[in-house]
């Protein structure tokens, strides 16, 4: 069940670490360090969404 949760969880800040990366390129200018922020972002963001993924896969048992 903490599986679950923590899966859940990790989606989350997946969703949020993608939201502020963009939200914060608009309101600053960010014309040296944009690759890199963008990158970082996207990579924390995917890596958090898929362990997200894998922790809340449930996969039922077939009797």
């Amino acid at each position: 069940m903490w599986k679950e949760k923590l899966g859940g969880y990790l989606i989350d800040v997946s969703k949020y670490v993608l939201t502020g990366v963009v939200i914060a390129s608009l309101f600053k200018d960010l014309n040296e360090n944009r690759f890199l922020i963008y990158a970082l972002g996207l990579l924390v963001a995917c890596a958090t969404l898929l362990s997200g993924l894998v922790l809340s896969n449930k996969k039922e048992e077939r009797k």
